[in-house]
């Protein structure tokens, strides 16, 4: 007999029901059940737990608020990050209270979760402007400043590896995503508590209101800080001044662009008092005035310019030394390579992507011009296509790929400023010119870029080969991520960096260099503001170096101090006079090109 009985009906049916569905034809409970589910359980909770809930409630309200309020209040700069600056009266939240006190239920929530995305994404351009103001020196700007952030990935990633970037970057992006909906949420959540006590809500905002006005009216401040503020208000403003600002500036300066006192100059007519030299302009990454003032980088600084001016001078070579402001600060060097070769401020990429696509001379150009002078540049920052070398009038470009370097990168710098050297020495300054002209070369240092650790360390220049000398040196220095949380160690190690990268330039003249050689060197900007300090100068050093003495006579009405160190009070300059002074101390004719 079968052991196995036909299943009655009663019996089938309580296995089926038990049994789990296919996903495909699993029921789905629909958002309105979710939330019915929902708010009877915490409804069943607040029972059970009446003053857990009660204590609950008004916790979350009160950081609801503060969260709001923080948020109305911040400061745009890290030097005003105090408490003092939150314990102030925001404007907005008075009159954002009395418009959701006036709102019928449902507008009042949309307006409030709107509201609260907005103040969320004010709060993100406020952060910001914080962190371009402590890097950059100057505020961010929505329209032209995006493209920066890769650049700033890339530099992380060469400074603290590409995981630690890539947490980080996941990081912001989901902190940026969460202050969104807490500040949606937190909005909405006080304006249902304005709602359920209007009257009181009403009398609260009338006070706030009245005090407000009377702090702003009287001037109350708090630690120096005025009581009444409208902070958010006003960046919104600046935002959209900003905005305007720059749309009328991209119009007004391709106007300017087209303006150029030398545009109409025959070759002929151009640098002709430097005919047959071996002409050298050379950038030293973030090589500022600070490095020659601040009592921390100076001392070293200081004494290292003094050695070199001696030593130049013992191998014949003299210098003459001022001061250029620059038109960028603590980054975005090549708005300050542009600025100096075209003779415009060149102080946004909007601009800089003007002149790049123009057909403004360039002072390298110049060079080119002339039809006397074979032009080369040596870019070992440059790790990419670069389309700019038409614009610069080079020949001929050398980037971090064709120099032969198979050592160890320094943190952002591809390799050392010595080796660097060496390979111009080797594949360009050592060769023979086009026969009947001389040269024309243009350098970018790049050893003294941040977070300048590790730092390279002059060695034989015998011993340089293809550079896996210095793969003991990087392995031996300062890791980037020690460097930058310090700021006293990062200015001490940003003076070092500029006096490896000095040293290494003026060894170069010193022992390759001619009595044609004539060489230009001076930095690009500033070092960030966390190290050159918030209220720093733009100014960058610049020096003339030669060994003709007729060539440093062209320029003797210049005022600049003799030797590598300019002195304080030598002339200023802004850094877009360069060009025109320069062309026309060495004899060019103005020949104008006007708009």
């Amino acid at each position: 007999m079968s052991t196995h009985q036909p299943a009655t009906t009663e019996e089938t049916e309580p296995e089926e029901a038990s049994a789990p569905l296919p996903a495909a034809r699993r029921p789905r409970r629909p958002p309105w059940a979710l939330r019915a589910l929902w708010s009877a359980w915490s409804q069943g909770w607040r029972q059970r737990h009446p003053r857990g809930a009660q204590v609950l409630s008004v916790t979350l309200t009160v950081l609801a608020a503060a969260l709001v309020v923080a948020a109305l209040v911040m400061p745009d700069s890290v030097a005003r990050l105090e408490p003092g600056a939150f314990l102030r009266l925001p404007a907005e939240a008075v009159v954002g209270a009395a418009v959701l006190l006036a709102l019928p239920r449902r507008p009042r929530v949309a307006v409030a979760a709107v509201s609260g995305v907005l103040l969320g994404a004010m709060t993100v351009l406020n952060a910001l402007d914080m962190g371009f103001n402590q890097y950059l020196g100057r505020k961010f700007n929505v329209i032209l400043d995006w493209s920066l952030f890769g650049d700033a990935e890339s530099y992380m990633e060469d400074s603290l590896g590409r995981t630690a970037t890539l947490a980080a970057v996941a990081g912001v992006i989901t902190l940026v995503l969460l202050l969104l909906v807490l500040l949606a949420l937190s909005v909405v959540r006080v304006s249902g508590v304005l709602a359920r006590h209007p009257g009181t809500a009403t009398r609260g905002t009338l006070v706030a209101g009245v005090v407000w006005i009377t702090c702003s009216s009287l001037g109350l401040q708090v630690a120096g800080v005025p009581l009444a503020s409208d902070r958010t208000a006003t960046a919104l403003r600046d935002q959209t001044r900003r905005v305007s600002d720059t749309l009328h500036d991209e119009a007004e300066f391709r106007k300017v662009a087209r303006v150029d006192a030398f545009g109409n100059t025959p070759g002929s007519q151009l640098v002709p008092d430097l005919r047959g030299k071996d002409m050298i302009f050379t950038f030293i990454e973030s090589y500022g005035r600070s490095a020659i003032e601040d009592p921390i980088m100076a001392p070293g600084v200081d004494r290292t310019l003094d050695v070199r001016t001696k030593a130049l001078a013992k191998a014949g070579f003299h210098a003459r030394s001022g001061w250029l402001t620059s038109a960028t600060y603590g980054g975005s060097s090549w708005l300050g390579h542009s600025t100096t070769m075209s003779g415009l401020w060149i102080s946004n990429q909007q601009r800089y992507r003007t002149v790049m696509a123009s057909d403004h001379m360039s002072l390298t150009d110049a060079f080119k011009k002339t039809g006397a002078f074979d032009t080369v540049g040596v870019m070992p920052g440059v790790q990419k296509g670069w389309p700019e070398q038409k614009w610069y009038g080079l020949d001929k470009v050398y980037n971090a790929f064709r120099l032969g370097y198979r050592g160890p990168k320094f943190s952002w710098s591809t390799m050392p400023d010595q080796y660097t050297l060496q390979q111009y020495q080797e594949r360009v300054h050592s060769k023979r010119p086009t026969a009947g002209r001389s040269r024309m070369s243009l350098l970018i240092l790049t050893s003294s870029h941040q977070p300048w650790a590790p730092i390279p360390k002059m060695v034989g220049w015998d011993r340089l080969g293809d550079g896996s000398v210095f793969k003991d040196i990087e392995a031996a220095g300062n890791k980037p991520a020690d460097i930058i949380a310090d700021t006293t160690r990062s200015r001490e190690e940003y003076g070092k960096s500029i006096q490896y990268s000095v040293t290494a330039l003026t060894e170069w003249l010193e022992r390759y260099g001619s009595e044609d050689t004539v060489l230009v060197f001076l930095g690009d900007h500033q070092p960030i503001a966390r190290v050159s300090g918030d209220h720093a100068s733009r100014d960058v050093p610049v020096s003339v170096v030669a060994k003709d003495p007729k060539v440093l006579d062209r320029i003797a009405d210049w005022g600049w101090t003799d030797g590598l160190r300019p002195a304080h009070d030598a002339p200023v300059w802004k850094m877009s006079a360069f060009r025109d002074r320069f062309l026309t101390a060495y004899g060019s004719t103005p020949h104008p090109k006007t708009n």
